[in-house]
């Protein structure tokens, strides 16, 4: 998810208690999909549905404040590839997508898919050194 061509940018836990401070749960809808006439040789010529199963959740947020490699303030769009980059006292790191990030009761969850809920073990605010976002 992390890829070297980015823009990374950071924030502190504090921007991002203020941020989420009127944030609203949501659910992430799966895409689905349809087949072009001819797309799957031997498929039903423009029949062909796809879905993922599963729902992955997220708040409502639209844009992020977020500050550049330089400390100026910067205001990101999210998207479903924005990514974020956790760092833990313990020098650990979780990456999933920022759309799916909740903080519930001092802790921070998300998750890696937006398929599935594929959620990681929560994160406390506390252990947080680091927070990275990537566009």
């Amino acid at each position: 998810m992390f890829l070297s061509g980015c823009q990374t940018y950071h924030l502190s836990r504090k921007d991002l208690l203020e941020q989420f401070a009127s944030a609203k749960h949501e659910d992430k809808k799966p895409p689905s999909f349809f087949t072009p006439p001819g797309a799957i040789p031997g498929a039903l010529s423009g029949l062909m549905y796809g879905f993922f199963p599963g729902v992955a959740e997220g708040t409502d947020l639209k844009e992020v404040k977020v500050y550049d490699q330089d400390g100026h303030p910067v205001t990101i769009p999210l998207t479903d590839h924005t990514g974020v980059r956790i760092t833990k006292t313990d020098s650990s790191h979780v990456t999933f997508y920022f759309n799916t990030l909740e903080i519930k009761d001092s802790t921070i969850t998300g998750s890696k898919s937006h398929f599935v809920e594929w959620r990681f073990k929560p994160i406390k605010l506390k252990d947080v050194v680091r927070i990275e976002v990537q566009k």
